[in-house]
């Protein structure tokens, strides 16, 4: 098979006139465009409509087993490199057993370690990535240094070595993945090379079927089981609780107790992986059926943090933290001091207010909090609480909390800031007089006064499905200039996190802003649909916030 490949032009910067270096083992398809400086690795597949070109930045580095798929751009800056592995500086470096999947973006200088995953549309320019990383779909990486062994969610933008150094450790599932992606081409690679050779057929086909991937299509289907048996928010919120370094811990107790608090711990649960963790819950929900059991984390300083029951006495398992408690004692956010003694929050801080605090301090924001009583509310006349310094999530619920317990009775919401515009980029009220503490994005509208903020615009009056604190969102968005879209996703593909866009809303006031989003909701029946906030200018999201859940 003819490979298109081609010696680099003569320019000022390069006059090697250099050509490409193939493995006699790799497979370059006929389509693909490979100009000047590439080395190609031992068994290495190019899929169908690449264009690898060190013809401005040079020279390229791709090693062993990697592969490139259908409609990859590999290019350089004719200034700037990277040191690779063999301590050689290269334009781009990519290692060996990676994945470099359809219509991804590598532009030098660029490095990408051994074993990475880089998803459909993900862009890494100007930037390294360490071994085993895992990039899904539509991220960008840019001008930053990824630890080995991170994880990068889908539409992620990390442009800062603070959000770089924050992200998430890759989980076990996720390397099986990359791994099984990997066998999957190498198995394509030694078909391609020998479908034209009818005598190395049959062994080929033998091959594949015993050493292609060591992955089954029913372990691949597991997570989605355990998923629909524990609920995706479930176990979301146990990848969370791992990710952050906290102890996870189970409780049960029975219908006649509940009132009374009096809950009992299940077995212990000392993993730090997901798979062992799921299976640790589910075995504790089989022991205890027809109780109530609750899931929470626990820090270094003994410390619960977002305590969620998770079964009931019917044997419904729920998938999120809104169920409300009988007893003040049952259902409440619960902290502990360094004597253990437990003292009760005004509420629960919800999931989503969690991750709004994570997505905050990864895009580099402060956080502060407001209070104000019901007198005062109607006015806008809030008051600011303790300053909050922390940058650990742990440190910032806490913190949350204190104030929370501070002014019970009273209306607490959050502030994200922009400290360099000097502007705010979300206000969310976490809290309402009688200590009920309302998720931001649950997609159901609770009781709530006619105005907000300043009091000078209606909040509910023209909305039906969307809640105060979502239109306390559109109205800051669209009073700070941002740009509006809504995403939406199904069950099956919510915990991949492969969001669909349901398009931009380009509504100048707040009640056409309100209409397009219920419009949005209405199209998308049964899925999760969430708003987002985009700062145009800083070409990065500002709120991302779930406002229907199927």
């Amino acid at each position: 098979m003819a490979v298109r490949s081609t010696a680099a032009p003569p320019t000022p910067w390069s006059r090697s006139l250099a050509e490409p270096d193939i493995h006699q083992s790799a497979f370059v398809h006929s389509s693909c465009n490979l100009i000047g400086d590439v080395h190609l690795g031992a068994n290495v597949i190019i899929a169908p409509g690449t264009s690898i070109r060190a013809d401005e930045g040079t020279p390229f580095y791709i090693g062993e087993n990697t592969n490139i798929q259908d409609g990859v751009v590999i290019h350089g800056l004719e200034q700037g490199r990277v040191v690779g592995d063999d301590g050689q500086k290269y334009s781009v470096w990519i290692g060996k057993n990676a994945s470099i999947t359809h219509m991804a973006l590598i532009h030098g200088p660029a490095y990408v370690g051994d074993s990475c995953f880089i998803g459909f549309r993900s862009t890494v320019f100007n930037a390294r990535v360490g071994a085993g990383c895992i990039v899904m779909m539509h991220a960008l990486i840019q001008d930053v240094e990824i630890p080995p062994g991170k994880y990068v969610a889908s539409g992620s933008i990390i442009t800062t070595q603070q959000q770089a150094d924050r992200l998430p450790d890759v989980q076990e599932q996720d390397q099986k993945f990359a791994h099984h992606v990997v066998g999957i081409n190498q198995a394509l690679r030694a078909g391609y090379r020998c479908a034209e050779d009818l005598k190395c057929i049959a062994p080929i086909r033998d091959e594949i079927a015993k050493n292609y991937t060591s992955i089954t299509v029913e372990e691949l289907d597991r997570s989605s089981e355990v998923a629909s048996k524990l609920g995706a928010e479930t176990v979301e919120q146990v990848r969370y609780l791992l990710e952050q370094g906290y102890k996870i811990g189970t409780e049960h107790v029975d219908q006649r107790r509940f009132r009374t608090g009096s809950w009992q711990s299940c077995q212990a649960i000392e993993t730090r992986s997901l798979g062992e963790a799921i299976s640790a819950l589910e075995a504790c929900l089989v022991d205890h059926s027809g109780e109530y059991v609750r899931l929470f984390g626990i820090d270094n300083g003994r410390k619960r943090v977002l305590e969620t029951i998770i079964q009931r006495p019917d044997g419904v398992v729920a998938g999120d933290s809104s169920f409300k408690a009988p007893a003040a004692s049952a259902g409440a956010y619960r902290s502990y001091n360094g004597n253990g003694n437990g003292a009760v929050a005004s509420g629960s801080l919800s999931a989503e207010t969690v991750n709004q605090i994570r997505q905050l301090l990864a895009n580099g924001y402060k956080i502060g909090t407001e209070h104000v009583d019901e007198r005062r509310f109607r006015t806008g006349t809030w008051q600011s609480c303790q300053p909050i310094e922390a940058t650990s999530a742990n440190e910032v619920v806490a913190a949350l909390e204190d104030c929370m317990v501070s002014h019970q009775g009273d209306y607490v919401r959050l502030i994200g800031i922009d400290s360099k515009a000097k502007r705010r980029v979300l206000e969310t009220i976490i809290q309402r007089p009688g200590g009920v503490v309302v998720a931001a994005s649950n997609g159901k509208a609770p009781a709530a006064p006619s105005s907000f903020g300043g009091g000078t615009a209606t909040a509910t009056a023209t909305s039906t499905r969307l809640s105060a604190e979502v239109v306390d969102q559109l109205k800051q968005l669209l009073t700070g200039g941002f740009k509006i879209s809504v995403e939406h996703v199904d069950q099956r593909r919510f915990r991949t996190g492969t969001w669909a866009s349901a398009g931009q809303i380009e509504a100048r006031t707040e009640r056409d802003a309100i209409s397009a989003v219920e419009a949005c909701i209405s199209e998308y029946p049964g899925e999760y649909v969430r708003l987002i906030g985009i700062d145009t200018a800083a070409k990065r999201r500002v709120l991302e916030a779930i406002i229907q859940r199927p």
